[in-house]
Order: structure tokens, then C-alpha cells, then sequence
């Protein structure tokens, strides 16, 4: 696995354990996983995040999750649907739900962790291209076909220009008596959970207190999500919020050969002009594998883009 596959199948175990935990009233260090913790599904989690990581995607639009209704039967018995695991994840995670006619569990723990984990956007663009459509079939009978869909998609030219502006959220607080120890775990929640952008900045509060004033930048289909961790991570009693225009670069992911290896490039074109910015991540794991510094790896990948 590569290290950014493996940081999201934790991901994807994290927000299970913490629906469970929250389901069973226990700490997250003490929750048994049941069938999660079976051979098949961290055979099913950690491919999902494998094939994830191996299409180099841009962004995962998950519109909403649609689930059943009745009861289904677990180790705990008898459990309405949806079963408590799935609420915790949705409420967690500001995944949108909806709800069929359909008798029986559509949504189950790990697939409500999987999308979750995978979603970035939960919009359409106006206009896009289809490259690939996989199709996956369930075993059990419903009234609808047990089918879930995902399509590969591009956008062309003249949706990448209707959308180069859009709306994003703006969350502000000051916090006095968080200890630095919480305040930085506090942020890789943030950024694990969908957060575009998080960060600190020193301040002087009421009685000449020093602070810290935190900054959180976020799509408004994670605000809530992201509210969530910072009431509970912190000693904050309040947030402001603020949405805000912003303009945005025509950008796109390529693939580009390098003498390390595959390196994927980030492509923003403004006016006549066109820039290219190398990923990180993509170049960490090539400096990584290939054993030699990262600004080798940056000057390859810019060689190779002139």
C-alpha cells in the first residue's frame, strides 16, 4: 500500500470506531469491531481505499446515501433501520440521507465509512465527460435492483469556466485554555474530516490574554462536521461562521513519466497563461520509493513538464 491508500483505509476504521463507540457509550480504544474486524472486511476497506488512491481522482461527489426502512437482525438483535453505527457516521460526517420505501439495509456501517471517507463534494458540475462506469451487484433480493454505480468523469472547458467560482465557509473561534497538545490533534481532525484549509493564529483576547485564534475553510455540506470536532476537541463555547465569493484557476490532475517514476501534476491555467504545480503527496511517495531527496524529485517532475 501506498502511504496515502493506508492513511485513508485509518480514515475509513477511524469514523467506524467512533460511530460504534458512540453507539455502545464506550471510549473509542475499547470498541470491538464484530464482523468490521473480520478478515473480509479489511479486505473490503483497505481495497477500497487501494483503488481510490490508484485512479488519482481529483474529488469524489457523493450526492447523498440512500437507505431502507424496517429492521435487520445483528449480534446486538433486533435494530431499526438505520442501525445506530450508520446515524452516528451521517450525523458525524454531514453526509446527506435519504430515505426509500425499500424494505431492508441499504447503507450498512462500512459503506457509510467508505463514502465518508471518499467524498469532497456532494455537486454535480453542469457539464462533464463519462471515461469510466463501474457497476457493483449485491447479493441480497430488494425491490429495486441492488446495484451501486460510480462513473469516472471529466469536466470539459466550458463547465471548468462555469464553475471557476463558488461559495465556501469561512469558521472562526478564539481559544485561551486549550493545551498545544490538543489544539494540533484538534487540527488533523479538521483536515482528516473535509477541511479545505486549517490553521492558527496568535492573538491578545480580553484581559490581555494571549490566544490562539483558529480558522477553519470548508465547503458548506462539511460545516457542520467540522463544528462537531471543534466543540468537542476544544474548550470553545462558540463559532462564527461566514460564507464567502471566491475565484477559483481552471485546474486538472495529469499523470506525467519521470525517471522516478509516474507523478501526478496539478495543471491551472489563467488567461493565456498555464502553470504546473507537482502533488506532494505523489512526489513524497517517489522520493520515498526511489530513496533520494524530495527537491530531486521536484526538479524532475518541473524537467519533465517544460
Amino acid at each position: 500500500m501506498t502511504d496515502s491508500a493506508r492513511k485513508l483505509a485509518h480514515k475509513i476504521f477511524r469514523i467506524i470506531a467512533e460511530a460504534e463507540a458512540k453507539a455502545h457509550n464506550t471510549p473509542v480504544d475499547q470498541v470491538h469491531f464484530h464482523e468490521v474486524g473480520a478478515i473480509d472486511s479489511i479486505v473490503d476497506i483497505v481495497s477500497a481505499a487501494v483503488c481510490l488512491d490508484d485512479l488519482h481522482v481529483d474529488e469524489v461527489i457523493i450526492p447523498s446515501v440512500t437507505e431502507g426502512t424496517g429492521t435487520v437482525r445483528s449480534q446486538h438483535g433486533i435494530l431499526s433501520i438505520p442501525v445506530p453505527a450508520v446515524t452516528n457516521i451521517v450525523a458525524a460526517e454531514g453526509l446527506d440521507l435519504k430515505i426509500s420505501n425499500i424494505k431492508g439495509e441499504l447503507v450498512t456501517p462500512t459503506g457509510a465509512a467508505v463514502a465518508a471517507a471518499f467524498r469532497t463534494s456532494k455537486e454535480l458540475p453542469a457539464e462533464f465527460r463519462i471515461r469510466r462506469i463501474g457497476l457493483g451487484a449485491g447479493k441480497r433480493k430488494y425491490e429495486c435492483p441492488g446495484i451501486l454505480r460510480a462513473m469516472l468523469i471529466e469536466y470539459d472547458e466550458k463547465t471548468a469556466a462555469q464553475v471557476s467560482s463558488d461559495q465556501i465557509v469561512r469558521l472562526e473561534t478564539n481559544i485561551d485554555d486549550c493545551s498545544g497538545e490538543i489544539l494540533g490533534y484538534t487540527l488533523e481532525r479538521l483536515m482528516e474530516a473535509g477541511a479545505r484549509d486549517a490553521f492558527y493564529q496568535p492573538v491578545f483576547m480580553k484581559k490581555n490574554r494571549p490566544a490562539w485564534l483558529l480558522t477553519v475553510i470548508c465547503k458548506e455540506d462539511k460545516r457542520e462536521a467540522l463544528e462537531e470536532i471543534i466543540f468537542r476537541e476544544t474548550t470553545t463555547i462558540g463559532i462564527r461562521r461566514s460564507v464567502m465569493e471566491r475565484t477559483i484557476l481552471e485546474r486538472e490532475i495529469l499523470t506525467v513519466k519521470t525517471a522516478y517514476g509516474d507523478a501526478q501534476v496539478k495543471k491551472c491555467t489563467t488567461g493565456s497563461s498555464v502553470r504546473f504545480y507537482p502533488e506532494y503527496e505523489s512526489a513524497a511517495a517517489l522520493s520515498r520509493s526511489a530513496g533520494v531527496p524530495l527537491q530531486d524529485v521536484y526538479r524532475e517532475i518541473e524537467k519533465t513538464m517544460r
